[in-house]
């Protein structure tokens, strides 16, 4: 990312309003500054030359404010990037869970969940350094250092020329080091990934290594991989340890010509004391921001990475999901004319990963208030229909509502996967996840699933531990049914709710998505049972991909 990227100040708001502050602030803190020096040299040459007590006493006086001054504005801006911080992680992340929502599953399955997770986590809490150090740093050189020469240039020309000869070494210095330390941060950055990647992907498979005996080698895997992170964190290190050297030492050099120049004119008499002392009190001031800005930068190097992979996330293409395209449109089968009124259209839905066809050319018709099943063999692509329809899969074809007016089909999708998806918390917190937990709208919930038995307090672990596979089956339907309670949602999708349940409890399953179809709800389930299929109202039967693309759909009694 540049110094300060122009996509920032695009893509987070509250960042434009850090720089307006952010200059007002410099500007007052280097007039500060300048106040310091004039003080303090006044308060000297008043000692020195015997001026009385009035003149050092106003003096002091003057030294006294102006140090107070600067101590408040460089607290105050310290604040007010602390804030910004926080506000531009906010921001940041819910973009990117925006991006991340509206690209699907699969797109998510081809970049890593872990990768995207250390990137909205602690990838972004990384910009604290970028907004509280680095950043208020280059304000104030873009401000103070142009500030502080201009003076120095009114009270001693030759004091000013030293200081705009020298100090173009240290931004030479700058960006010299700031190659090196980019490219191993980039690296270190990749690894902290591929860390975290390969930790989530043990944990996923965990009970499958051990099943085969194979936990012991991810153990040693995981622990070269956090050794080699190690290693090359603290080469990043020493990176930075030496480049700081570096920057001090082209300063103090700087500085050191401008206090010789200044010590030979003090003594052959051709400068004022009271010149020379401002000019020298000045001139460390000068180089200061620069200084802390090349500090700062190995500080706040892992939010700049960061950042540019969240604006790579940001600026992607637009996703096939999205969008609809033409296609073959096969002719909806159905035995009774469709009845006007709202429903959910599917037309000419396509579905292709990698060149491979997952999913013919599909169409329907889902009327609200009723249940439509689908069915098909194994792997003909019904839980890619379903992802397509809920936008969770780039498609082709089209999904829409008959009414028009209805707006965008996936702000009004509930949703159930065959993967119950559960987190750590209690099951109401799963049940009402990012929303308000109501108990008796969970507790309905739960009970229209045919889970009336769950302890809505019970506390689950990681991944739903807890619970059996057929109870997170039914909380995972319970969470759906309580969107649709709380959100109003008119499309509801269900991917094998009754896989892993007894008949008794299967019946209680289906009671209950007949009463979410009878709020006017579209309900589409996919399922293999067939006391599902035969309690719908409307069956679609999906070919296989091979075959010619079709779509059935049967009116039940």
């Amino acid at each position: 990312m540049k110094p300060l990227d122009p996509r920032l100040l695009r893509y987070a708001s509250a960042a434009r309003a850090f720089l307006v502050l952010g200059a007002l602030l410099g500007v007052l803190q280097t007039v500060s500054v300048v106040g310091v020096a004039w003080g303090a040299t006044r308060a000297v040459v008043s000692v020195v030359e015997g001026a009385g007590a009035g003149a050092t006493g106003d003096a002091l006086v003057v030294l006294a404010l102006s140090v107070v001054a600067r101590s408040a504005t460089s607290w105050a801006l310290e604040a007010v990037a602390a804030r910004t911080a926080a506000t531009v992680k906010s921001q940041l992340r819910a973009r990117v869970l925006a991006a991340v929502s509206a690209r699907g599953r699969e797109w998510v399955a081809e970049r890593g969940s872990a990768r995207l997770t250390t990137l909205v986590g602690p990838g972004l809490d990384a910009l604290d350094e970028y907004f509280s150090r680095y950043l208020p740093q280059l304000v104030l050189t873009a401000l103070a250092t142009p500030l502080i020469v201009g003076v120095m240039l009114v009270g001693d020309w030759l004091s000013a020329v030293i200081v705009l000869v020298t100090l173009p070494l240290i931004p030479l210095f700058m960006v010299l080091i700031g190659w090196t330390t980019r490219a191993a941060q980039d690296r270190q950055w990749e690894r902290l990934q591929a860390l975290a990647a390969s930790f989530l992907d043990a944990v996923e498979g965990l009970s499958t290594l051990k099943v085969f005996g194979r936990e012991r080698r991810q153990v040693e895997r995981i622990g070269r991989l956090t050794d080699d992170h190690r290693r090359h964190t603290m080469a990043v290190l020493r990176v930075s340890f030496l480049s700081g050297f570096a920057l001090e030492l082209a300063a103090s050099l700087s500085v050191a010509l401008v206090a010789v120049s200044v010590g030979i004119r003090l003594v052959d008499g051709s400068l004022a004391l009271s010149v020379g002392l401002f000019v020298l009190l000045l001139a460390p001031e000068a180089f200061l921001p620069l200084r802390q800005v090349g500090a700062a930068f190995h500080a706040a190097s892992d939010g700049v990475a960061a950042a540019e992979g969240v604006f790579a996330v940001l600026e992607e293409g637009p996703v096939g999901g999205r969008t609809s395209s033409a296609g073959p449109t096969p002719a909806r089968a159905t035995a009774d004319p469709v009845e006007p009124g709202d429903a959910l259209v599917v037309s000419g839905v396509s579905v292709e990963r990698g060149g491979v066809v997952s999913l013919a050319p599909t169409s329907f018709v889902a009327e609200t208030g009723r249940v439509t099943a689908v069915t098909g063999p194994s792997g003909v692509g019904k839980s890619t229909l379903l992802a397509a329809v809920g936008g969770e899969a780039p498609h082709g074809g089209e999904v829409r509502w008959r009414d028009a007016d209805r707006g965008c089909v996936v702000g009004d999708v509930a949703w159930s996967g065959q993967r119950a998806g559960l987190v750590s918390g209690t099951v109401a917190e799963n049940v009402a996840l990012g929303d308000e937990v109501d108990p008796p709208a969970v507790a309905a919930a739960l009970r229209a699933a045919g889970a009336p038995d769950v302890d809505p307090g019970l506390v689950l672990g990681a991944g739903g531990g807890g619970l059996s596979g057929g109870q997170a089956q039914r909380v995972a339907l319970a969470r759906a049914l309580y969107r649709v309670e709380r959100r109003g949602a008119r499309l509801l999708l269900v991917d094998e709710p009754s896989s892993a349940l007894d008949a008794v409890t299967e019946a209680a399953v289906v009671s209950g998505l007949r009463r979410a179809a009878a709020r006017g709800v579209a309900v589409v389930v996919v399922t293999h049972r067939a006391a599902l299929r035969d309690a719908a109202d409307d069956v679609v039967v999906l070919a296989p991909a091979t075959a010619p693309a079709t779509a059935s759909e049967e009116r039940l009694a």
